[in-house]
């Protein structure tokens, strides 16, 4: 008997589990279509400023072109000069979704919700920060050392492709999970 209480409940807790899961995607899904052009705009002004504490260049403005926001950038040492760097927000929000979903689906599992969430939120925002910032690092790197506006140095030229390289293929690609695993382990009950 008690056996079979126990199968009772865990699959109670499976389905409530899929429940969720599959609800907060299509709410999600739909929410972050209505929010997303806002919010990459906000992540990509925030990080092309930082990006100017380590690069010469001054920031310009941005402006929305079709799905991408192209930022405008101006070197310190020849401020005629304008470079524009489209940014595709789809490209690093397209998981957004499906993580804040895993995350509603451990609301059941997890403890400290409100330290846990907040947290994972503010993860969220730094990949996502990490990700437009170490783009145009990149192709910032690039192009000025191109015009000879830098000096043809690798280190740099090489950290910030990796970086980049890094952040595109594996952090992006594995957000949801790593969010996931990470409130599972620090806040799991």
């Amino acid at each position: 008997m008690y056996e079979t209480i126990q199968k009772l409940r865990n699959n109670s807790v499976v389905l409530r589990t899929a429940l969720i899961f599959l609800a907060s995607y299509v709410l999600f899904l739909f929410v972050w279509i209505q929010v997303k052009d806002y919010y990459g705009t906000g992540v990509t002004v925030a990080a092309s400023k930082l990006l100017t504490l380590v690069k010469d260049v001054s920031y310009e403005g941005v402006t929305r072109v079709g799905e991408a926001i192209e930022v405008t950038f101006s070197p310190l040492s020849r401020r005629d000069m304008l470079v524009d760097i489209p940014v595709n927000t789809s490209s690093y929000t397209f998981n957004a979704p499906l993580t804040l979903s895993l995350m509603a689906t451990l609301w059941l599992f997890i403890g400290k919700k409100g330290k846990a969430y907040s947290e994972a939120l503010l993860i969220l925002l730094g990949v996502h920060l990490l990700y437009v910032f170490s783009l145009e690092w990149k192709t910032l790197t690039e192009i000025l050392m191109q015009r000879g506006i830098d000096q043809k140095n690798n280190l740099p030229l090489f950290f910030s492709q990796f970086l980049w390289g890094f952040t595109d293929n594996m952090v992006i690609r594995f957000e949801p999970f790593l969010i996931g695993f990470y409130m599972f382990i620090r806040f799991g009950k």
